[in-house]
């Protein structure tokens, strides 16, 4: 159980309070004064804070302190006693983000509702950020390809310090899986990770979702980066942000502080910085839709995340971390991937990426029968996985067109690149799949005019120009 600490300068007062939440089985701390406030929220965050608001001979008076908690410790919530009560100065209390506001001489039934109301408010929000926490946690890099570990090796470089990342990558890479993956792994990995998606909220509300709102109706409201303080704010397709929001978070980039909608208060905070992109940055800046200031401090650290067919050594470790996910989550049969289905995944063109291999294995799980293994003829056909996957040959209108010995030349030639691109550029696996001696696939894809480059450390293969 969390503790609870008593602020109040009159020592019968608080000793009184701290008596009677012992006797219920709560742990108390003291403080008479505003500098033993202050050191005792230093040394730990209290599950909530029972505070006077006028504290003789003292630097900050109770609003000041609660202002610098709300500041430092969001969660923690703050209960206001005074023994000259009004309502200008519950007003204001509220306003400053208290959890509730006491008159003294307080009843001491009614103390204790508003303590255990405000301490099952205080467990919530640390079981919501133990929550958030495993979630970041549960972020799995899979994968042992080359392109993979590169990546991978990168993300490992940037966890221990607080650089700001911009990660790059088309639709369904696993951006944000690599975000969760850098925090996770960071000395930030206990407070929380907070994802904006700039794609998804309307503009309007862009900045009081961000910066939260202050009213004297609804009192303070806090936005996603008050939330985040301490930890990770992860500005998902950052894009997609109006330009008046991006001039505002740069001034947040640079001061660390900003102002709540409708309010004056300046709200310290103490973020880490990734953001996301499947635009090309630089044009944006170019077309006037991304503040050039910005992007240069947001992208840091620049990490490409590849594609899923610049990885396809990966989809085997994949699928079947789907297939045990789908399990675990959903109760979803826990089927093996055979041979077949294997080779056609690593054959077929993935534009989504690794949410679309993700959504492809769910399907056949669902729409799936029995338990055995998935075979090829269980995966989609058409646009989705490439040719038919059923045992009847289907000829493309270009091979249908040609002469036998030329429609064999294409044939191969497709063949060919395919199985490179699926061992990752390796010729030794390639050629002992198709049955071919190492020497004879390299006079065969000479002959054949493919050629294998360079492409994000691994081998792909190429139509060579004549």
């Amino acid at each position: 159980m969390s503790d609870i600490l008593v602020v109040d300068d009159e020592r019968d007062i608080r000793e009184l309070i701290c008596d009677i939440l012992e006797d219920e089985g709560y742990v108390t701390r003291r403080a008479g004064s505003s500098d033993e406030a202050m050191a005792e929220l230093n040394k730990a965050a209290p599950g909530l804070m029972i505070l006077d608001i006028w504290l003789k001979d003292s630097n900050m008076d109770g609003i000041d302190i609660l202002k610098h908690v709300k500041q430092d410790n969001p969660d923690v919530p703050v209960v206001i006693i005074s023994g000259h009560g009004n309502i200008e100065i519950a007003v204001a209390a509220i306003k400053q983000g208290a959890y509730d506001f006491i008159e003294k001489p307080f009843n001491i039934d009614q103390l204790m509702v508003v303590i255990r109301r405000a301490m099952e408010t205080s467990r919530l929000r640390r079981e919501n950020s133990s929550l958030r926490r495993q979630d970041s946690k549960a972020a799995e890099m899979i994968g042992a390809s080359p392109t993979f570990k590169t990546m991978k090796g990168q993300l490992e470089k940037v966890t221990k310090s607080n650089g700001r990342v911009m990660l790059t990558g088309g639709p369904g890479t696993g951006k944000e899986v690599a975000a969760r993956w850098i925090h996770a792994n960071s000395n930030r990995a206990d407070a929380p990770f907070v994802t904006v998606s700039c794609a998804s909220i309307q503009p309007d509300h862009m900045e009081e979702v961000l910066f939260g709102r202050e009213s004297p109706e609804r009192g303070v409201e806090q936005g996603l980066l008050e939330q985040a303080h301490g930890g990770v704010v992860f500005f998902d397709e950052v894009a997609d942000m109006p330009l008046g929001t991006q001039s505002k978070i740069l001034r947040v980039l640079v001061d660390q502080s900003f102002t709540r909608v409708g309010g004056t208060t300046k709200v310290r905070v103490d973020l880490r910085v990734i953001s996301s992109t499947t635009r090309n940055l630089t044009d944006e800046i170019a077309s006037g839709n991304f503040r050039e200031e910005l992007y240069h401090r947001l992208n840091v650290v620049p990490i490409e995340v590849p594609a899923l067919s610049d990885r396809r050594e990966d989809i085997p470790d994949l699928a079947r971390h789907f297939i045990e996910t789908f399990n675990r989550e959903q109760g979803l049969p826990l089927r093996e991937m055979g041979e077949d289905a294997v080779a056609m995944l690593q054959t077929m063109t993935w534009p989504g990426n690794v949410r679309q291999l993700k959504n492809v294995i769910e399907r056949v799980l669902i729409l799936g029968e029995g338990s055995g293994p998935i075979e090829a003829r269980d995966l989609p056909s058409g646009n989705e996985g490439g040719e038919s996957a059923n045992e009847d040959i289907t000829l493309s209108a270009s091979l249908t067109t040609l002469p036998l010995r030329e429609a064999r030349e294409l044939f191969e030639r497709q063949y060919l690149m395919a199985q490179i691109n699926r061992f990752g550029g390796n010729i030794s696996r390639t050629a002992s799949f198709v049955g071919m001696e190492r020497s004879a696939l390299h006079r065969k894809l000479k002959s054949l005019g493919v050629v294998t480059s360079n492409k994000a450390g691994a081998r792909v293969a190429q139509v060579g120009e004549d």
